[in-house]
């Protein structure tokens, strides 16, 4: 029974490797009758992913005047920009990316100014901070308003460039220049009590609008005597012959509509030849280069106009530090008004969540912004709102802060 089983079981295992081996020949005798190019393909896998794409960086322009006569009010709203874009690019810049300055020297000229702005879109910059002088100003802005690249100026002041309609790109955390030209004036008539005025402008945008203004305020008080209304030129090596123009009209004080060069020699002229007339001008003097270029003490007791001291606001102190740690020396004239001009301009950007000019300036306007300024926003036509001029005059060789004007001294010839 045993033998009879082992048998059987044998010829069973038999059988069946028997037939596994039919299957498998006939399984390979199908698949060889595949074509060959079949039976070659590699089999199919995912794609591979896609390398992530590295955002571009967001471009700010910054120009004014670094180099030449000027350059003493144009480098420190540079600085403010360089400050304020190193912050923000620490903290991982803005919609996670970085901001790339791109700076152009205009040296205050209107045609420098024409192609550093051409040079500026074309590079496809967002945004501008820039530029220093009011003339250059204008024509850069003949450029970018095709382009439409919005622009603040923490310097240009000549009201045209926001009360003209022209550029709705343009911004500026600095009030214009009729601001300054009514405080001038009634420094004159009513704290003074002058009434015999000479009017002296460089025939520039800005020198020539602030006179203008001056010269329409005083002429509308029916209280002065315009006894000299005088063009100079700018960069001239002597000032004599107006000098004496003023001193043979009596004038009892000149209104200088200009820049600080031109003013340190005007001033000095007139102390030299022992005249005590009084002499006021505006943000374009108010710069510690005017104070040295007078040997100092031929600037003593000059008036001039320019931004409000915010100095010991809270953001300011922490600006003024930054500076001095970074460059071991105190601002100078336009920091304050770039520093906070870029931080309106990131502010914007942020608030809009954009970087279409369009929509920058929407909220530029709409926007309500802590600077160093104090809180700043912008009105329809892009001036700051919230922020102004004050009257300084130099006195032991620096520029103080007249918050009582009838308490300032009476700005004669220092003995």
């Amino acid at each position: 029974m045993k033998k009879k089983f082992s048998e059987l079981t044998c010829l069973k295992l038999i059988v069946s490797i028997s037939v596994l081996m039919s299957a498998a020949m006939f399984l390979f005798a199908c698949e060889s009758e595949k074509p060959i190019e079949q039976s070659l393909k590699p089999a199919k896998t995912a794609p591979p992913p896609k390398a992530k794409k590295t955002e571009q960086p967001i471009r700010v322009g910054v120009a004014g005047a670094y180099t030449g006569e000027l350059a003493s009010i144009g480098i420190p709203p540079r600085r403010a920009a360089e400050m304020v874009i190193r912050q923000v690019n620490a903290q991982g810049g803005i919609f996670n990316r970085k901001i790339e300055m791109i700076v152009e020297d205009d040296v205050c000229n209107q045609e420098a100014a024409a192609a550093a702005a051409s040079r500026f879109v074309e590079k496809g910059v967002n945004m501008v901070l820039g530029h220093t002088c009011s003339g250059a100003t204008k024509a850069a802005l003949e450029v970018y308003k095709p382009a439409n690249v919005v622009v603040i100026s923490a310097s240009a002041t000549n009201p045209d460039l926001t009360q003209g309609g022209a550029y709705p790109n343009f911004f500026r955390t600095i009030s214009p220049d009729d601001a300054q030209a009514e405080i001038q004036v009634k420094l004159i008539l009513e704290t003074l009590k002058l009434n015999k005025i000479a009017v002296l402008h460089d025939q520039d945008d800005y020198g020539k609008g602030l006179a203008g203004f001056a010269v329409k305020f005083l002429k509308q008080s029916g209280q002065a005597q315009i006894v000299l209304n005088e063009e100079i030129i700018s960069g001239a090596d002597d000032y004599g012959a107006v000098v004496d123009k003023i001193k043979d009209a009596e004038a009892e004080v000149v209104v200088y509509g200009g820049y600080h060069p031109e003013a340190a020699k005007i001033i000095t002229e007139m102390r030299m030849k022992e005249m005590d007339t009084l002499f006021i001008s505006g943000d374009g003097v108010k710069s510690d280069a005017f104070i040295k270029a007078t040997a100092w003490k031929y600037a003593e007791g000059v008036y001039v106009t320019g931004p409000r001291d915010t100095s010991d606001n809270p953001v300011a102190v922490i600006a003024i530090k930054a500076h001095k740690d970074a460059y071991d020396a105190e601002p100078g004239p336009f920091f304050l008004n770039a520093y906070a001009g870029i931080m309106a301009l990131f502010n914007a950007v942020k608030k809009s969540g954009s970087l279409e000019s369009d929509s920058i300036q929407k909220f530029l306007k709409r926007s309500h912004v802590e600077t160093p300024l104090g809180t700043i926003t912008f009105d329809g036509r892009g001036d700051v709102s919230g922020y102004g001029f004050s009257l300084f005059q130099v006195k032991n060789g620096v520029f103080v802060e007249i918050r009582d004007e009838k308490k300032s001294d009476a700005g004669k010839k220092q003995d």
